[in-house]
Parts: C-alpha cells; structure tokens; sequence
C-alpha cells in the first residue's frame, strides 16, 4: 500500500479560518485543537497498531497484558481491569476472550469472592507483552514525533483535559 500524497496546506489551519471567515472565530481556536487531537490520536493509534500487528494484538489486549504484568500477582478481577483501563465491562470481556482463546491468560475463580473472575497473564503473554513493548519503546514511545519538551508539554495539557472531564 502506498503511502497517501502529502497536502500542500494544513487542512486544519484552513479550517480554522474558515471558522473565523464565518463568524465563528471565537471557537475557531477550540475546534482546531479538537480536531488537531483527534488527528493525532489517528497518527498515534496509527503507529501503535503497525508494531502490535505483528505480534496479533490490538491495542486494548495488549493494555490488559501490560496491565496484568504490572500487577503484583500477574492476576486481577476482571471488574478491577475494567475500572482501571476505563472501559466498559463488555470490552473487557472481549479482550479476555480474544487473550484467552490465543493461550495468553486464562479465567479462575477468585478465592474469596464467588461472584469474582480472576484474569491470570500465562508465560506466553507475558513472553509476548515485554516483547510487544521493546519494539513500541524503540519504535514509537523514544520517538513519539514531538521533541522531549513538548512531549512533556503534551502531558501536562493532556492531563488538565482529562481531569476537567472526570477522568481522575
């Protein structure tokens, strides 16, 4: 596949000033930020799925690998791997299936509470989470395609947007 011609002007600086052009300037700042964020979670998601791909993961599996290797047991309630990644229940009983039919965790009971299901990382997942990992660090999270000041910027204002939502 090759790659799309690159645009001779910035689709979404034009957009802004249409924006303005139109009336609208006092959210044409807004809907540029808005829509430059959505573009680059596209870029991001992007350049995450081309190293996952290879190692048959998507994104949300390879967060409850990665989420599950950072527990102290290697196991956790599947309630528990919902609250923390912020997803819906039936998401993560997606992801556990997919996980589990390809022998990277397994299901048990949990010990003290008969209503709870435990996730438990195998060797093979966590075989293939620290790998999976290696290759994002080297390929994507050292070079995330902004300066290390900016990334640092990024955080901070990323970070405000998601604690006036609630996040946190």
């Amino acid at each position: 596949m090759s790659a799309p011609d690159r645009l001779h002007l910035d689709p979404i600086a034009e957009a802004r000033r249409q924006w303005a052009d139109h009336g609208w300037e006092d959210a044409a700042d807004g809907m540029a930020a808005v829509t430059s964020l959505m573009r680059a979670q596209q870029i991001a998601l992007a350049r995450v799925e081309t190293v996952l791909r290879r190692h048959g993961v998507t994104f949300a599996r390879y967060e409850v690998l990665m989420l599950l290797l950072f527990s102290r047991a290697g196991s956790l309630p599947m309630a528990k791997i919902g609250q923390r990644l912020q997803v819906h229940p039936t998401s993560v009983t997606n992801a556990v299936d997919r996980l589990e039919a390809a022998g990277l965790v397994r299901r048990t009971s949990h010990p003290t509470d008969r209503r709870a299901t435990l996730v438990d990382l195998l060797d093979p997942g966590r075989e293939l989470a620290l790998a999976a990992t290696k290759e994002l660090n080297d390929e994507v999270f050292t070079a995330p395609g902004i300066a290390p000041p900016g990334v640092t910027t990024l955080v901070d204002i990323l970070t405000e947007l998601r604690r006036d939502a609630g996040d946190f």
